[in-house]
């Protein structure tokens, strides 16, 4: 089953258009799991078993893992196999936002793709399709673009106008239009700025948005929704993680994720 297809299927069934976001910080997560073997894989797995019959996606930042080394890469993997084999109708993004020429993106997919095995990645425009064609080429996976990003610095390169167009929307109709040849190509889109998402909503019409920005970042529900819709009144995957993941730091840590993840759930489709 090729990403959007499992995509559907877990927002179908589980009536959600939440991706709980896996940034496991070992400084953030209980104290009473960091003292044990991979602490990141046993958080995430108490998450995910609370919250899997709430969600459309999980999203794993590899930076969180990258930078505890062998360790990290362990957990992420333990994490993304769980997934799989526990609830494999729901599909794992890999955000790793990777860039680079040809030959080096080969080796981030095939981590990407072949030892880790997840549903889609997160990338970079910047080099320009023939350097991306490594990812473009999983015609069964997703390949998340960024176009306008949820942080605060975003507008210094991407709101640059070129040709009458700040680049954003120029990357948007690229991506759309040249790029999706393997219909597997989407977009990642900030909540917190409800204008430029909806540019980007006409541009790419019923493509499929990647929204963070929920939660800790600060982004408007109700504005995300009406500016994210597609006419399908689908093609959006709501990113939420701090404020759901670390919702608690005590026993009950599972628990309040779960809640949390209900209420980001209902309230999106009350507004729908």
């Amino acid at each position: 089953m090729d990403f959007q297809k499992k995509l559907e299927y877990a927002a179908n069934k589980n009536k959600s258009f939440v991706c709980v976001g896996l940034d496991s910080n070992l400084d953030l997560i209980p104290s009473f799991i960091n003292k044990g073997k991979l602490p990141q894989a046993v958080f995430n797995k108490k998450i995910v078993d609370a919250t899997a019959d709430l969600v459309c996606a999980y999203k794993p930042n590899a930076a969180f893992y990258e930078q505890n080394g062998s360790d990290g890469i362990a957990a992420l993997k333990s994490t993304c196999d769980y997934i799989r084999k526990r609830y494999p109708e729901i599909p794992i993004i890999l955000d790793a936002k990777r860039a680079d020429i040809d030959s080096t993106n080969n080796g981030y997919a095939e981590f990407a793709f072949g030892y880790l095995k997840v549903d889609a990645i997160t990338i970079h425009p910047y080099l320009g399709r023939e350097s991306v064609e490594s990812f473009l080429k999983y015609r069964e996976k997703g390949i998340f673009v960024l176009c306008r990003t949820s942080n605060q610095g975003a507008g210094e390169f991407q709101d640059l106008i070129i040709n009458k167009k700040p680049l954003y929307q120029i990357v948007a109709e690229n991506v759309a239009k040249r790029w999706n040849k393997n219909n597997n190509c989407m977009l990642v889109v900030g909540a917190t700025y409800p204008d430029e998402l909806r540019a980007v909503r006409k541009i790419v019409k019923d493509m499929i948005l990647l929204i963070p920005g929920i939660g800790a970042q600060g982004g408007d529900l109700k504005k995300t929704i009406y500016s994210g819709l597609n006419s399908k009144k689908k093609g959006m995957i709501i990113s939420s993680s701090r404020s759901i993941i670390f919702a608690s730091k005590n026993k009950d840590f599972a628990e309040k994720a779960r809640l949390e993840t209900k209420k980001l759930a209902e309230a999106i489709n009350a507004l729908i």
